[in-house]
């Protein structure tokens, strides 16, 4: 038989091969305490199973150290005198608590309804649960447990197996099972947590499954290093900062990326610079993608992007360069720019157009064939106070970036885009590479800004405030032919006699600041001649950088033939004699004809 300090000092795996033995329902759900309750149950009910079937079970899964069998043969000796001592005493000299064992055993003798009824309360659990794995079970009491039973012959069962267990107890701990059955015992409630269920203490747990939850932990899902995006940083007044996605023309939007202030310090960061970087989704408390490791940085390797010239301190130099626009997807448009009036990297030039004369559908040609030749040029159609069906069939048709702010959108959203636009061609160039801006139309842009720009108190003429076009001359002033780097072009298009005072102020602002200008007629337009340009107001300046010695001197000579015509007789001229020839080549070779 066991008691309960035997079976509190086993392990749980030998507990449950008990259980399993005695055949206890969900042993395996139970925790140690109450599956020590439960056998000691069992043990009270049906101590016949205890005594023919547990021992062998429990002594065949006893660990080597375990099986000492000459400790029982002293405890069994020694049983019988500790029995004489006790009962040759006088009752008076026994404690009061003595008697009360006497009666416990009694209670356990009892039947099977009995016992059911009668359900013996927890003892006192005055260690805490982590020393049940510190103790190592005694083999001297499991063995005193395993041999009396069958050493001695008892006429009952309930004696036999009972009696040597208070033997062994009441010496050590008189008032053990005092304290178990005496309800007004001060430990009495703290010993018995399953006072309130009715007597079931085999079902203290009422849903087994629970525990189990508990043991499986959600697996750890580690989605660094997975996604990689690309952004143009925007600085923040605070010193972080975050990556604009183009889908949405650089403004704030979800698939915004945040750059802590310390990764833009490490890596000498500013507004408008192209980073590619690998991004990690939120963490609790996060509301935006960070980025945690940077890979290129405007197309370089960080390591070389931290030691570039700022662009203000590059050194502007007149375009050496060509555009090619007369080869692949050359139209007689593009031919008779790069005839008379070429167009070369670093390149700061204005198309003059009065409305309706075609200047959208000349920047989309240009855009084609800058594209098409030129492949190493990264190309932005920037269009400021746009229609959207003219920005839907710019993103179809050029194969560039375009970005786009249409007519319906705040004045303050056309100069944030224009800025942003601006700051990345900066950083491009200041990387080395070339860049070319269209932009369509610097009249509108500046209109933006006018409205943006706080009233200073000097207005001009037209209700242009006196500050407001001093970033657009920023704007259009940044292009330039950087000397040993790259290359900022900005073709812009400029309206005029549109009928507004403040268009024709703008204009006249920006008048000397291009270094070439393309000049557009109304009266070649109304003629359906496209493209309706005025060769004879049309140039370019220094464009012997950019042609060579033979075209230049054949070009003195096809001007001097035009100066005699008036614009639209020298577009028609042009025209018939280009359609004629398949190249500029074969045009000037023609010319001696």
């Amino acid at each position: 038989m066991f008691d309960i300090e035997v079976l509190k000092e086993m392990k749980l795996s030998d507990l449950q091969e008990i259980a399993k033995v005695a055949k206890i329902n969900k042993y395996r759900s139970l925790k140690k305490d109450d599956l020590v309750y439960q056998i000691l149950d069992l043990q009270a009910a049906k101590p016949e199973v205890i005594k023919s079937e547990l021992p062998k079970e429990v002594a065949a899964d006893q660990p080597k150290e375990k099986r000492a069998r000459i400790a029982p043969k002293k405890e069994v000796n020694q049983a019988p005198k500790i029995k004489k001592d006790l009962f040759s005493k006088p009752l008076k000299d026994l404690p009061e608590e003595e008697v009360i064992p006497v009666a416990t055993e009694k209670i356990v003798t009892e039947t099977k309804a009995t016992a059911k009824n009668n359900v013996l309360p927890k003892p006192d659990e005055k260690s805490p649960r982590k020393d049940f794995k510190n103790k190592k079970p005694l083999p001297t009491k499991e063995a005193t447990t395993e041999v009396i039973p069958t050493t001695e012959k008892p006429t009952t069962e309930s004696t036999a197996i009972e009696i040597p267990q208070n033997d062994k107890n009441l010496p050590k701990n008189p008032n053990f099972k005092a304290n178990q059955n005496n309800p007004n015992h001060p430990d009495y409630k703290k010993s018995n947590p399953t006072e309130g269920n009715n007597g079931n203490n085999g079902n203290t747990n009422k849903n087994p499954h629970q525990n189990k939850k508990q043991n499986f932990r959600e697996p750890d899902f580690e989605f660094d290093g997975i996604i990689e995006s690309e952004g143009v940083l925007e600085m923040m007044p605070d010193g972080y900062g975050f990556l604009r996605s183009s889908d949405y023309n650089y403004l704030a939007s979800p698939d915004d990326i945040y750059l802590s202030t310390s990764q833009i310090r490490l890596f000498g960061l500013k507004t408008g610079d192209t980073v590619k970087g690998v991004v990690r989704p939120p963490k609790e408390g996060e509301k935006y993608f960070p980025l945690v490791k940077v890979l290129k940085i405007n197309g370089h390797d960080p390591q070389v992007v931290r030691d570039r010239i700022s662009f203000e301190h590059l050194t502007p130099v007149f375009p050496t360069e060509k555009f090619n626009l007369a080869e692949r997807n050359s139209t007689v448009s593009t031919r008779i720019i790069d005839l008379f009036s070429p167009i070369g990297k670093g390149q700061r030039g204005m198309i003059v157009a009065q409305p309706k004369t075609g200047k959208t559908m000349l920047l989309k040609d240009v855009a084609n064939a800058i594209a098409a030749n030129h492949p190493e040029v990264y190309l932005i159609v920037l269009l400021i106070d746009e229609r959207p069906e003219e920005v839907t069939d710019m993103q179809r048709s050029v194969r560039g970036e375009v970005i786009a702010s249409t007519f319906d959108r705040e004045p303050q959203e056309h100069v944030k885009i224009a800025n942003i636009v601006l700051e990345k061609a900066k950083r491009l160039v200041e990387c080395g590479h070339d860049v070319v801006i269209l932009l369509d139309s610097i009249t509108r842009l500046a209109r933006a800004y006018n409205t943006v720009q706080p009233a200073s108190g000097k207005v001009l003429s037209g209700g242009v405030d006196a500050n407001a076009l001093q970033k657009p001359k920023r704007f259009f002033g940044a292009a330039r032919n950087v000397e040993n780097g790259g290359s900022l072009s900005i073709i812009a298009t400029a309206l005029t006699e549109t009928g507004s005072k403040m268009d024709e102020v703008i204009f006249e602002e920006f008048k000397g600041t291009g270094n070439m200008e393309l000049q557009l007629d109304r009266r070649i337009a109304n003629k359906r001649i496209f493209p309706a340009i005025d060769l004879v107001s049309s140039s370019t300046r220094r464009d012997d950088l950019l042609l060579d010695e033979n075209t230049i001197q054949r070009m003195w000579i096809m001007r001097k033939y035009l100066a005699d015509m008036n614009p639209v007789e020298a577009m028609d001229f042009i025209h018939d004699r280009f359609k004629k020839t398949r190249n500029n080549e074969e045009f000037l070779i023609s010319m001696n004809q």
